[in-house]
């Protein structure tokens, strides 16, 4: 190899490292992928976010809540699953936010009645599930 090929292949190795460091990748600091807000500002785009992922709803109830600002450990597990989903729930901690919540349509193991939520903050969804209505025995992701 020659000495011009060296320097060009040093070089471009070098510009690559400095455009890493300079625009890292875009992950949270824990290591999950950050993902595109869902917006959640109508009824109908609500919806659509649960058939994006194959569930069918049809919505129940609504209403206001505020999301902790310090999750106890059950709220820690609701929040962890979040985290898996790629859904910003712990950017909203403290905040108020409006819970949906779901019949699901299409899915029923074992005759059990499943309803799915979806936590909205300044028209974002910010946290979704899917659980049984026995008080959440069996409780799914919803992507």
């Amino acid at each position: 190899m020659s000495k011009k090929t060296m320097y060009i292949l040093i070089s471009a190795a070098i510009v690559l490292a400095a455009v890493i460091l300079i625009f890292p990748d875009n992950r949270k600091p824990d290591g999950v992928p950050a993902s595109a807000p869902v917006d959640a500002s109508t009824a109908g785009r609500r919806i659509d976010y649960f058939a994006s992922h194959g569930w069918e709803v049809e919505e129940v109830a609504e209403k206001n809540i505020v999301v902790p600002s310090d999750f106890s450990q059950g709220y820690e597990q609701y929040a962890q699953l979040q985290d898996k989903q790629g859904m910003p729930l712990r950017e909203y901690a403290g905040r108020n936010a409006q819970l949906y919540v779901y019949d699901v349509k299409n899915y029923s193991p074992e005759s059990k009645k499943m309803l799915a939520e979806l936590l909205v903050c300044d028209d974002t969804a910010i946290a979704s599930l899917v659980y049984s209505e026995d008080g959440g025995s069996l409780r799914l992701a919803v992507s």
